[in-house]
């Protein structure tokens, strides 16, 4: 059995924090289960420990490290310009937080294609140095050697089908694949090569129902969708587009809440309290006589009323008016 780390201000009389996840860690052979019950799987992305820990506790089978951390962290305009060091970072941190969630490793872009070689090293790095449970990479039928590859190094694969972000380049902007029946064929084409290789996970993006139901139909392994209509084994979103940070969410992606304004409210209240030097809180205090000790004279300080003193001119320690 794993335990979630425990939230450490739990004893300092905030709000009681959720309970931590006590289960089983979720496996390949999990999910696996889970599809022969007919049961689906939740899936979301995370980038940190903190978010990783509470979408545990939320009861989330699958946390993907997406390269989407370029967009949603990074402030990037692609996800093509997601840093490998950075990924493999971030893909650390989450399984730390979420010990008992299967955790996926996003594989940036070009740290697999130049060679099969390259790809077993940059996925064994998320294995190794990220705690990675699964590597994702997206790719077509052509990808199925270094599938191969990364499967007899005992690296276990999610392939990533349909629209790919990666290869925005190529297509002058993200397509929506599958809407000719020549094009959806080639989709379900490029998920049978990718399983035969070896791929103990599947995900398919943006494409339309009929052609997610045709990979079903052709394919054995759990298969995550996103933007893929509801039929699939288990269900991905980024995490700012379930929580309503994102400004302009894709279609497929519906807000449960919206945290965005929420949020600015917040740092608005934080701001009138700070300058109104009622930030809240418990202040520290120094040891019986130790003030005296100090040279602070009995009740003269502002420190004894709990007023606050008004700030002096930067780099001043003394308020206005003060010689």
């Amino acid at each position: 059995m794993s335990l979630s780390p425990s939230d450490p201000n739990a004893s300092k009389g905030g709000p009681a924090p959720a309970e931590p996840t006590l289960r089983k860690p979720v496996t390949i052979r999990t999910l696996r289960a889970m599809c022969k019950r007919g049961e689906r799987f939740a899936c979301l992305t995370a980038y940190d420990a903190t978010m990783a820990r509470w979408l545990e506790r939320g009861g989330v089978e699958v946390i993907i490290v997406g390269d989407s951390a370029a967009q949603v962290v990074l402030g990037l305009h692609r996800t093509l310009d997601m840093p490998l060091d950075l990924a493999i970072a971030m893909t650390a941190a989450v399984k730390r937080g979420a010990p008992a969630t299967l955790v996926m490793g996003d594989m940036p872009f070009a740290t697999y294609h130049e060679s099969d070689e390259q790809a077993v090293r940059n996925a064994a790095r998320f294995m190794t140095e990220g705690l990675a449970d699964v590597v994702k990479l997206e790719g077509d039928a052509s990808f199925a050697s270094t599938v191969a590859k990364l499967t007899r190094a005992g690296i276990p694969v999610c392939a990533h089908v349909g629209c790919r972000p990666q290869t925005v380049a190529l297509t002058g902007g993200y397509r929506i694949p599958g809407r000719t029946a020549a094009d959806a064929e080639r989709v379900v084409a490029d998920a049978v090569a990718l399983e035969k290789a070896g791929a103990v996970l599947l995900l398919v993006e943006g494409v339309p129902d009929e052609v997610t139901a045709a990979i079903l139909r052709s394919t054995s392994v759990p298969l995550i969708g996103i933007g893929a209509g509801t039929a699939c084994h288990g269900q991905v979103l980024v995490i700012q587009d379930l929580l309503g940070l994102t400004d302009d969410p894709p279609r497929f992606a519906e807000p449960l809440l919206n945290l965005g304004p929420q949020i600015a409210a917040a740092a608005a209240e934080w701001g009138r309290r700070v300058r109104s030097g009622n930030i809240g809180g418990q202040r520290y205090v120094m040891h019986e006589g130790e003030a005296a000790r100090f040279g602070i004279r009995g009740g003269s300080g502002p420190e004894s009323s709990g007023a606050a003193t008004p700030p002096g001119p930067m780099g001043s320690t003394e308020g206005p008016g003060k010689a």
